[in-house]
């Protein structure tokens, strides 16, 4: 059951992937991640509202929002720093960059997951797992390749750079998200995150944005793929959770999986915004995603 649900986060994800092109493309960042934090925390008032008043009902429906201590607030919390600095990171990259560049670099999050379950859990790799690791490296230097026919040098250029340190926030979000998950239940970590998800983003947005002169802020025009983003973001979320919540379920796996939501992202980006190279693209994305799966297998 975890891996269906995993595979519907991933066609969620990548819905949610182009939504953010739409939005940031030629707009600022900054109100686009703010307007769609508050989107998700407006969702969950209801339900958070709700199970405190009436409780066997959210639970009858399994929306309910369990109460929680004080120290896994400060969990809760710790989460949000890490994922809202992965995601101003990644739409200021997004803006200036393809997706269909940005999709594969993105792919390659289930290695940095692995390498962190290798240096924190002292694991080690297997003779699959190796072969992964070299496909995925070598398909993600190929598609360096691919960016400088575009005039884009991985080594150099600043937006590729924050890509990369989204990719790897990413990834320790993903270790992290298997830890709590054993300790606070999955409804409560997802609604107080909407919750800290606006907190964070408020003092970001008044330091970057609001402190300067109107004529210095990058023009910002509203579009509705802006609320969508935090309601395709809390859909994605909500059957991860839920995965991350069975038992049995393997991180790796769920990693490498959720990643697969690359190609609804690569396919529906390459039509939307007419990009280039996209046959070449899409096979050195191809050759990261066997190099995840053969991770996953050998997992």
């Amino acid at each position: 059951m975890w891996v269906l649900l995993t595979l519907l986060s991933a066609f969620l994800l990548g819905i949610y992937d182009v939504f953010k092109k739409l939005s940031v493309n030629e707009n600022a960042v900054f109100p686009v991640l703010l307007i769609s934090a508050i989107t998700g925390a407006v969702i969950f008032i209801p339900p958070t509202l709700g199970s405190w008043y009436y409780p066997e009902f959210f639970q009858s429906i399994s929306f309910y929002v369990s109460p929680i201590t004080l120290q896994e607030h400060g969990m809760i919390f710790l989460k949000t720093m890490i994922v809202v600095s992965s995601w101003i990171l990644a739409f200021t990259g997004l803006k200036h960059l393809p997706i269909t560049i940005v999709s594969p670099i993105r792919a390659t999050s289930p290695l940095w997951t692995l390498i962190g379950a290798i240096i924190i859990f002292q694991e080690h790799l297997n003779f699959l797992q190796w072969a992964g690791v070299i496909t995925t490296l070598l398909f993600f230097y190929l598609l360096s390749t691919a960016g400088k026919l575009e005039g884009i040098h991985f080594r150099k250029n600043i937006w590729i750079l924050c890509i990369i340190g989204a990719t790897l926030l990413g990834a320790s979000s993903g270790l992290y998200d298997k830890f709590i998950m054993r300790k606070i239940d999955r409804f409560a970590v997802q609604a107080w995150f909407s919750f800290y998800q606006v907190v964070v983003m408020l003092p970001v947005v008044a330091i970057f944005r609001w402190s300067k002169p109107k004529s210095k802020r990058p023009p910002f025009d509203w579009r509705w793929s802006i609320p969508a983003i935090g309601v395709f973001l809390l859909m994605a979320d909500f059957a991860y959770f839920y995965a991350l919540s069975y038992e049995d379920s393997m991180i790796s796996v769920i990693a490498a999986l959720r990643r697969g939501g690359v190609l609804v992202a690569f396919v529906t980006g390459a039509f939307l915004f007419k990009e280039s190279n996209i046959r070449q693209k899409g096979i050195y994305l191809l050759g990261i995603l066997a190099g995840i799966l053969m991770i996953s297998l050998g997992s």
